[in-house]
């Protein structure tokens, strides 16, 4: 601590305790995720008529935020439902995307499918939430009813 800060924390610290007011030294930002949940298209366009094409119309993307590859193996994507996508050996390379979508179709290293006949997430709201294969929450993105699609 250099004798300014001493002598600034000196002149507070009796200011805090004498009007009640809580001091706490600055705690740092929380660090980035390295893969992050980028972009939720949530309402598909057009009539939900539950058609593969109008089921993959609606997605999320995961973007590896960092310039290493990372293993996404056995972590999920869920909304609040508890609607499920879970990874198998797949490793998201440097600054990459992969685009998780609702419906059926041939998993590739930038397409993955839920395999679902029926829409995962909610035009009304609802919450997209990425965790590790031991359970740790990555990140998670939530939206309203307004719109068709969120940036997180």
């Amino acid at each position: 601590m250099t004798t300014r800060t001493k002598a600034i924390s000196a002149a507070l610290i009796p200011l805090a305790l004498a009007t009640g007011t809580a001091v706490s030294a600055a705690q740092p930002a929380s660090a980035a995720p390295a893969v992050k949940i980028y972009y939720v298209y949530y309402n598909s366009p057009g009539t939900d008529t539950r058609s593969n094409t109008s089921l993959n119309a609606e997605y999320v993307v995961l973007k590896n935020m960092t310039g290493t590859n990372r293993s996404l193996t056995g972590w999920t994507l869920k909304d609040k439902t508890g609607y499920t996508y879970k990874f198998p050996s797949f490793t998201l390379k440097a600054g990459a995307k992969v685009t998780v979508h609702t419906g059926k179709g041939t998993a590739t290293q930038y397409h993955r499918y839920f395999g679902f006949t029926n829409y995962v997430w909610n035009n009304t709201g609802d919450t997209a939430y990425l965790r590790t294969s031991g359970g740790t929450l990555v990140h998670s993105c939530s939206w309203t009813s307004s719109g068709s699609a969120k940036y997180c």
